[in-house]
């Protein structure tokens, strides 16, 4: 154990770090001593931090249940933050409960809850990460990418793609953990963070944000399991649960013994494994239940599931496909007429935003079609930038074709006088033109 007393000051002088410099500090002494346990980090989280988490945090999201905004907090920012530190450090802050309210989930018919914590639980949330973040970032394998700074979605995508084409393909073990955000124990979870983080301050106000609870219909409830709903905090603690749930025990223990290579991609609480040997895969398949129920998880029986997925070759048609963050991969030529793994945008994907887009459409179609124009712009251009990958032009390209159908059907029930013809359609759209998909990754 290493206690790291320095209290915002490089060693040997007077003069004050800035943020950026201490978190970097925090992360050289975490990746040069891999087994220190932190017992001093709250000293980290000053005015300065605070400021800088303030920055951070998204202003123009929705309130929680103290009915402030963003806007409010700003009027008296710095009184604040500095009442919001004192709290902090003297142990006194109250973690509020969170807001619960309901979004549309997959096909609309259903919903999925999401908690909204009050805008300083989110700064002092954000504050708190940014410390646990450059703690743990040395220890989070190459394996994990969500939630990770300087590593992306893509970045998944692709080392994925390289991957299997280096098997040759192979088999493909698709993971899909039940609620994973709201059945993390508790008590693993403390355990975990003991290997690393001891301080009293931040250990309290993480034991704080668990207990919360949520309120809803007037009612609060306090869940036994979980991350916090909708918290800043969370996704820095299911990466630190699944790190040693999931990545430490396939990259440690289970790759070793296995007769043949194996690859583990994560992204947040969505996991793959490619396998060259199906032998290997069979086994890790039969005891990956244990390992998870071991900790309070569950892996979805209908989506969890191996898919045999081989490179067509003589006398070899080929199998199988398997979707990853919103991608199908599948088997197909390139220009050069070499079998190479190429990804598009997976149906369910896809008919679920078109879905969305048409609801938005009907509900805003009297709106002046200016308006409607900007923001069906803005999300085309979401789109893009997440779907317009490489060998994904023709699902993007259809894609917008579909919007401007979708959009012209709406426009035309704007009125039942005048009708928007597809000629008249055609006029409109040279005055309001949709914005040329950019390429998200080369």
């Amino acid at each position: 154990m290493v206690e790291e007393p320095l209290e915002g000051k490089m060693q040997g002088t007077s003069r004050p770090e800035s943020v950026s410099t201490r978190l970097q500090r925090i992360a050289k002494l975490s990746r040069e001593v891999p087994e220190m346990v932190w017992t001093t980090l709250a000293h980290h989280i000053d005015i300065d931090l605070l400021r800088e988490a303030y920055r951070l945090t998204r202003k123009d999201g929705a309130v929680g249940v103290d009915g402030q905004t963003a806007k409010a907090y700003s009027e008296n920012l710095e009184e604040n933050l500095r009442d919001l530190l004192n709290r902090f450090k003297s142990g006194d802050y109250k973690a509020p409960p969170v807001r619960r309210t309901y979004v549309p989930k997959g096909d609309g018919k259903r919903t999925r809850p999401i908690g909204i914590p009050t805008f300083e639980d989110k700064v002092l949330q954000r504050a708190v990460s940014m410390v646990l973040n450059a703690v743990y970032e040395q220890d989070f394998l190459d394996c994990s990418y969500g939630f990770r700074p300087g590593r992306s979605a893509h970045d998944a995508l692709e080392e994925l793609r390289k991957d299997a084409m280096s098997l040759g393909g192979g088999h493909v073990l698709e993971l899909d953990i039940k609620k994973c955000f709201d059945v993390l124990d508790h008590g693993h979870l403390r355990t975990f963070l003991d290997k690393r983080v001891r301080d009293g301050v931040i250990r309290k106000a993480i034991d704080k944000w668990l207990k919360a609870g949520v309120l809803e219909a007037g009612t609060i409830s306090h869940p036994e399991t979980g991350t916090p709903q909708g918290g800043v905090v969370s996704p820095i603690l299911m990466n630190i649960y699944l790190h040693e749930v999931l990545d430490k025990w396939f990259v440690q223990e289970v790759r070793p013994r296995l007769h043949e290579e194996a690859y583990l991609k994560r992204y947040a609480d969505d996991a793959v494994m490619v396998f060259c040997s199906k032998v290997d895969a069979d086994r890790v398949m039969e005891v990956l239940p244990k390992r998870f129920g071991r900790f309070g998880l569950t892996l979805h029986p209908e989506k969890t599931g191996l898919i045999r997925f081989t490179r067509p070759g003589p006398g070899n048609r080929g199998s199988g496909s398997f979707d990853f963050l919103g991608f199908t991969h599948y088997w197909a030529r390139s220009r050069k007429g070499n079998w190479v793994v190429k990804q598009k945008t997976a149906k369910d994907r896809f008919s679920r935003a078109l879905k969305r887009i048409g609801q938005w459409c009907r509900t805003h179609r009297h709106w002046p079609v200016s308006e409607q124009h900007r923001l069906l712009s803005l999300k085309l251009r979401g789109h893009a930038q997440y779907y317009y990958i490489r060998g994904n032009s023709s699902a993007v390209s259809r894609f917008y074709h579909e919007v401007r159908s979708i959009w012209r059907k709406w426009l035309n029930r704007r009125s039942q006088r005048s009708r928007m013809t597809w000629e008249r359609f055609t006029r409109l759209r040279k005055m309001y033109p949709f914005p040329a998909p950019k390429l998200a990754r080369s």
